[in-house]
Formats: structure tokens, sequence, C-alpha cells
């Protein structure tokens, strides 16, 4: 390694999702010096959000806010899993969690039955029975058990705890629960449809995953006041308060590995960066054999690498349309066109996908969720988006290659002619979730917005294998101890982010990177949290500047700097 460095860290983390921008919290907090690289101009993953403007024939410009991976998240009541993070991290005051409706959270439309999920396990197995009165013994018996897999999954913290049933049950697929119940297929697709939010079918899935999602909600459904990017912005407040930084534009190209110990990074500038230890958050695959190359990793890790399965990506419809749809329930709606769920994923699988024949839709209402935020659209506008799964790869989309491979797809007309075709498939459906409430309106004729984002958009952005917001399928092959470890094989180097051990999404990505700082300092750090162990006394960290905006401060401060310069020197001329 070249010895005229310019700079020298105590830790580096690549990539800013909520795992690594936690980690680099906890690690900042504790007295380590951190410096976070993250190659887009925002910090923050999955849990950005990004902003368009839209100029009217009057010349007023309107703002739309759309958030890219966080919808609504759980556990955030008094004692909570996000609450006790950032309450530890001296920010407790700053994140306000908005509840969605505790009767009704997901609203689920199949062809010939809505079903209503409530929070509460008691209330959830309850409602279940009612829908389904001659199924009752193998409900009880199915919910029963996914209940108790998530508390004894919990619980399994304490040394010596005994954990029958997650032993029993914990890394079987999904599907086997189902039959031991003898559940019918109208009520295993109910039971199913959290699976929208790992994207795997009840065969392909462990059942520790299924609990763990289904527990999370249980005690509550939210949403963070002011957007998702308000979780990054506070952890960054963090970091920054610590004297770490968080520095965008700052693509890395290799992770230094020498004598079978992490040094640092190379910069795509080429400049070096050294560290005693290098936290990746970058996607699992890239950094297995990109980043830090396969010269340095065990076969076996290589193996599982390659063979490992991701999950299906998703496509996106950010909408704005000019009524005002705001007074419904403060529910998100699950559409399914058939109760065959295995079907569903099985052709998504083989990468087909009949938009004709109808499509699973997620619909959530961000102006319901957080009416105040101003950044979302005017008064009168209602801000919403539409999701599905995609079909597997790239060949549906009418490509040979992707953009993790070079591939251009962004004005390919076979490309452009998908995405019509499915913007459309999903405006029709939340058409008729929502045809009551448009009271015989149609929602294409109050389109003032629209834009469609596609796994090939997510890889782009996030460097995410296949595209997939999820990482790894949760198989009971890839779930638990058998996803890639916080600590590595290689001396000094560590994994957070959606591929590892901790698992998906935002909860199990900021655990993740909680986690793995825990392990990195050699203490319990998410048991303290919970515990109400302050890591950070918030007047450690600056009160928020008069127009705080939590995009500019997920620019990391560089950044920020030299935006706030050029204002300066454009408003002077």
């Amino acid at each position: 390694m070249d010895a005229s460095t310019s700079e020298n860290w105590d830790i580096v983390v690549v990539g800013s999702g909520p795992g690594g921008l936690a980690a680099a919290a906890c690690l900042a907090a504790a007295g380590r010096r951190v410096l976070v690289v993250e190659a887009h101009d925002v910090a923050g993953g999955n849990t950005q959000v990004f902003r368009r403007h839209h100029m009217k024939a009057d010349g007023v410009r309107d703002e739309y806010e759309f958030d890219v991976g966080v919808h609504y998240i759980g556990d955030c009541g008094a004692g909570g899993l996000f609450p006790s993070i950032f309450a530890s991290l001296g920010v407790g005051e700053r994140m306000r969690f908005l509840p969605l409706d505790p009767d009704g959270f997901d609203t689920l439309s199949f062809p010939d039955l809505t079903f209503v999920v409530p929070a509460g396990w008691d209330r959830y197995r309850e409602r279940l029975i009612d829908a389904f009165p001659q199924e009752r013994a193998g409900i009880d018996r199915v919910v029963t058990t996914l209940q108790s897999v998530a508390e004894e999954g919990r619980a399994r913290v304490i040394p010596g705890v005994e954990t029958p049933t997650f032993d029993q049950w914990a890394f079987r697929p999904l599907s086997e629960l189902f039959a031991e119940g003898e559940l019918s297929q109208r009520s295993q697709a109910v039971l199913d449809h959290w699976s929208g939010l790992y994207a795997g079918a009840p065969s392909q899935t462990a059942v520790a995953m299924h609990a763990g999602i289904i527990d999370h909600y249980m005690r509550g459904a939210y949403y963070p006041e002011g957007g998702g990017q308000m979780i990054p912005a506070r952890l960054v407040q963090v970091i920054e308060a610590h004297g770490g930084e968080v520095r965008t534009l700052s693509p890395v190209r290799r992770i230094i590995v020498e004598e079978c110990r992490a040094r640092g990074v190379e910069m795509e500038d080429g400049s070096i960066i050294t560290a005693n230890l290098v936290v990746s958050n970058a996607d699992h695959a890239r950094t297995v054999f990109q980043l830090v190359g396969e010269a340095h990793w065990e076969p076996a890790t290589l193996r599982w690498t390659r063979d490992a399965a991701m999950t299906l990506g998703l496509v996106c419809v950010y909408l704005v349309v000019d009524i005002d749809l705001t007074s419904g329930p403060n529910t998100n709606y699950f559409v399914f066109p058939t109760y065959e769920t295995e079907g569903l994923y099985a052709g998504l699988d083989e990468g087909r996908l009949d938009t004709d024949a109808g499509v699973f839709v997620y619909l959530a209402m961000a102006s319901r969720k957080d009416p105040d935020n101003p950044h979302l659209c005017p008064t009168g506008q209602t801000n919403l988006q539409i999701m599905t799964l995609a079909p597997r790869g790239t060949q549906w989309w009418g490509l040979d290659s992707s953009p993790g491979d070079g591939g251009r797809y962004r004005r390919s007309p076979a490309y452009l002619e998908r995405k019509a075709e499915i913007t459309d498939a999903l405006l029709s459906a939340a058409e008729r979730v929502l045809a009551d409430q448009l009271g015989g309106a149609s929602l294409r004729d109050h389109v003032v917005f629209v834009e469609t984002a596609t796994p090939l958009s997510q890889q782009r952005y996030t460097r995410s294998t296949g595209g997939t917001s999820y990482g790894y399928m949760h198989s009971p092959e890839q779930s638990g101890m058998c996803r890639p470890a916080h600590r590595s094989e290689i001396d000094g180097f560590w994994l957070v982010g959606a591929n590892t051990v901790s698992g998906h999404g935002v909860a199990g990505a900021m655990v993740g990177g909680v986690n793995c700082a825990g392990q990195i300092l050699e203490r319990p750090l998410l048991v303290e949290m919970i515990l109400g162990h302050a890591l950070v006394d918030p007047a450690v960290v600056p009160a928020d500047p008069a127009g705080f905006d939590p995009i500019e401060w997920c620019r990391g401060k560089r950044l920020r700097e030299r935006r706030a310069a050029g204002r300066a020197a454009r408003a002077s001329q």
C-alpha cells in the first residue's frame, strides 16, 4: 500500500444505508473516529427520499417528495425498537413516529374478500378466525406457532433460555407450517400477505422470517414524521457531533486487504484512506467479488455467494393527483388478483408477468401518513405510491444486460414500453381499490405527476445485485446464521446491511448496524439500548438549525458547505 496516504481514520464505513449509518453512529459515540463514504450525493440508502418539481402554466412551481423505501415501520411505541435506538443515541426527542390505524393498518383486497389487519396478536388471530370460522383450529395452531417463534426468537439473547417452538419451526419453510395447520388456499393467502414485505413464496421462506415480520407490526405500524430521510439525518447528526464525517459523492474503487487484513479503501479518484477497521454496507455480492476480490475469501464463502438467490425486485409508481384523498382511513392497501401465492411467485421467478391478468399491488398514501409534511404536495392534492413485485432478470424488460453489467436501459424502446405497460396496470389497480373514495372520478384524469422506478433504477442508484431492495432471499438455507455474519473471515473487515445475519428492511438493517458495532466494541449494545442506557448525551448533538432539511443534512458537511457557498455566490451576483 502506498505510504503517502493523506488520511487515516479509526474506521471507514463503505455505504450509507441505515445499517452503515447506525454502526457508524454507535462507533462514533463510543469514541472512534469514523468516516462514512457514499457514492450518491445523499446518504441514507433505501431510507432516502427524492424531490421533483413541476412548473405550472401560471409560473408557480409545485414540489413533490417521495420515499424510496420507508413506507411504514413497526415497534415505534414507548419502549419500542426505534425509539430505544434513537433515544440511546441522544436524538430520541427529534424523532416522532406517527401511528397508522391500529385497528386496520393494512387492508387486503382479494377477488371475493376484504380483510383488515389490526395490531396485536390476539386481535389478529380473532379476525382471522372470524373470516374463516371453519378453520378455527388450524388458524389457532399456525398463529400460535408464529407468535411463539417470534417471541422465543427475541428471547434467545438471554443466556440459557429455552426456545422449543423456535427450535422446531424457525428454519422450516412456511409452506410446511401452513400444511401442518391444514389451511385452505384462501386463508393461507391472507396469512401470507406479509410476504410482500420480503418478496418470497411460502415454500421459499423460513418461518422465522414470516413470524418476525408479523411480530414487528403487531406492536403497531408507524411512519416517521417528516419522511424516511429523517432516519439517516438523525444518524448523520450523531456521527458529526462526535467528530465523524459522512462524505457523499465519494465512490470506493476497492477495499484494501493486505496479509489477510483490511487496511483501508482506495477511492475512485485514486486516493487512499487507511483505517484500523473497514465496515462494508455495500451489496454483499459486490463487496465479495468487486470491492474485495476473490483472492481474499475462503472457497466456501465464494461458493455460497455465487449460489445465493436474491429476492425479487420492485416496481414503484410515484404519483400525485389533484384530489384530496386524505380523509380516508390511515391504512395501506394490498391488492391480490388471486389466492394462489405460490403460482404468483413462480411466474415472477421465471421472469414472467401478465399484466392483463392482474398484478399484486401495494398502495401507500404518504399524504395520510404524514399530513403536515410540506414537501409532499400542495394542499388539495394527494401523494401516493403504488408498488408491485417485478419479474426476475432483465428479459421481461426487453434487455440483455443490467446496469450492474454496464448495460444501458433508460432510453431503450422495449424498456420504456414495459414501463408504460406496468404503470398502466398499477394505476388501474389503484383506481379499483380507491373507487369509493374517488366517488366515480377517474384517477388518471387527475394525475399531476407520475414517475415509475424499476429494479434497474434500484440497481443504478444503490448498486444492489439484481436490483432488489430486500437482499438475499429468506429461505431456510439463507436465513439466520446461514447468512453472512457481521464479522467476516478477513481480519478488521465487517459487514452490515440487508444481506447479513440481522436481516433486511429498515429494522433489520439498523439492528444489524447496532449489533455489528456492539461486536466491535465487545458490548451488548442493542440490549443496553432497549434497557434505556444512554450512549449519547442529547446536549452533545447540536440543535437543528433554522430551516433544517433532512435531505440537505444527509449530503454531509463537505457537500453542505460547498452547496451553501454556491448559493451565496449566486445570491451576490
